[in-house]
């Protein structure tokens, strides 16, 4: 069983604090009117919480990959769209530079998004490349010291609001996947605009935006990595990333679970606490153990990455496991709660709404299954 050191657990807390007293009473008014936190993001920037496992000397906190997805849980808890929010900007956002940038690019990108000074974005996927990346039809095709970029991706979570963004393009199509390359794309250049922001069933806080590119110059110096090895490197990256989600999806069913027991303490059915009907105490028995069990999938992948084992498939089950539990306990929530936890009187039906992308985004849960049977069955 993984338990949070003293050090892990005093951040945990200091998080915890922060995000039900700042973050949490206004949920709903940012889901209602899908607005984008900044004030949350200036804040948690205050906190060093933009750039948690990133090493110091780039404007980091250098905290250990349990410490972050214990803020993550925590953040999410109060508000998904927050936790989405912070866990791209970072997962997905910061560490491709930081894993596989120059020691110029990291200089130049990282600090400012470690500290909040910036937001980060991924985009790779695309109307007919989502799960199967190889259909990526955004293309960078060399022209001297530039690269020529002309595409467009879509459903990017930050899109629109992040200013650093890493594109992946086809840079030979005849070479699928093994042609594909990671370019750092910065908001403001010539070509790059915004299509549609997409209304989204939940998460609807988070910006989710078209992004399109029109003849963009790209110089050479912005290629992240190696030449042909975006694809490879973006799947090191995702498996980091899926960890964070399951952490989201935790803090979700966390906040459902919570809200659920609170309200069976005080609602009154045939003369006591419906707590004490056998029927819904063993619904919120079965709540807590799925949690924990969740839980402790979450902190054993991020546990293997931070002891530098393989974590492939941890981070597979833990996205698997956790966002299917986050969306049944949001379910068993209303269904304590009743008609009233169908209503926006209470926010159960928001931690519906929420988890459910959580079995979609950072790779679907079919595809989590496909990593774990891979892993599992190995070739026989």
């Amino acid at each position: 069983m993984s338990i949070l050191n003293e050090e892990q657990e005093s951040l945990r807390k200091v998080v915890a604090d922060f995000a039900a007293q700042e973050i949490a009473p206004k949920a709903a008014e940012w889901d209602e009117k899908e607005e984008f936190p900044w004030e949350n993001i200036h804040k948690m920037a205050g906190l060093g919480l933009m750039g948690m496992p990133v090493p110091e000397e780039l404007g980091g906190a250098g905290t250990d990959t349990v410490t972050y997805i214990s803020a993550i849980e925590e953040i999410s808890k109060a508000d998904a769209s927050t936790g989405a929010i912070m866990a791209v900007h970072t997962s997905t956002g910061i560490m491709p530079i930081l894993y596989n940038g120059t020691n110029e690019q990291k200089k130049k990108y990282i600090p400012d998004l470690a500290m909040g000074k910036k937001i980060g974005a991924f985009a790779l996927t695309e109307p007919n490349a989502g799960s199967d990346a190889a259909g990526v039809q955004t293309t960078a095709l060399l022209n001297g010291d530039e690269y020529i970029l002309n595409g467009s991706k879509c459903f990017i979570t930050n899109g629109g609001e992040a200013d650093i963004y890493t594109v992946l393009a086809s840079t030979d199509k005849s070479q699928g996947t093994k042609g594909i390359t990671a370019f750092i794309v910065e908001k403001g250049i010539p070509g790059f605009s915004f299509g549609k922001k997409e209304h989204k069933l939940g998460i609807r806080a988070s910006e989710t935006r078209e992004l399109i590119f029109q003849d963009c110059h790209i110089p050479k110096e912005n290629i992240l990595g190696v030449e042909g090895k975006g694809f490879s490197s973006a799947m090191v990256v995702l498996d980091g990333a899926r960890i964070g989600i399951a952490s989201q999806a935790v803090g979700i069913a966390q906040a459902a679970y919570e809200a659920a027991l609170e309200y069976s303490k005080i609602r009154v059915q045939f003369g006591k606490p419906i707590g004490k009907q056998q029927v819904i105490s063993f619904m919120l028995a079965d709540m807590a153990v799925q949690i924990e069990a969740a839980r402790q999938l979450v902190r054993h992948a991020a546990e293997l990455k931070d002891r530098g084992f393989s974590f492939s498939k941890e981070a597979a089950m833990a996205k698997t496991f956790a966002s299917d539990i986050a969306v049944k306990i949001a379910l068993d929530a209303i269904q304590i709660l009743g008609g009233y936890g169908y209503t926006r009187e209470y926010p159960v039906e928001r931690y519906l709404r929420d988890a459910k992308i959580t079995q979609i985004y950072e790779g679907t849960n079919q595809i989590q299954r496909l990593v774990i049977s891979r892993s599992i069955l190995g070739k026989f």
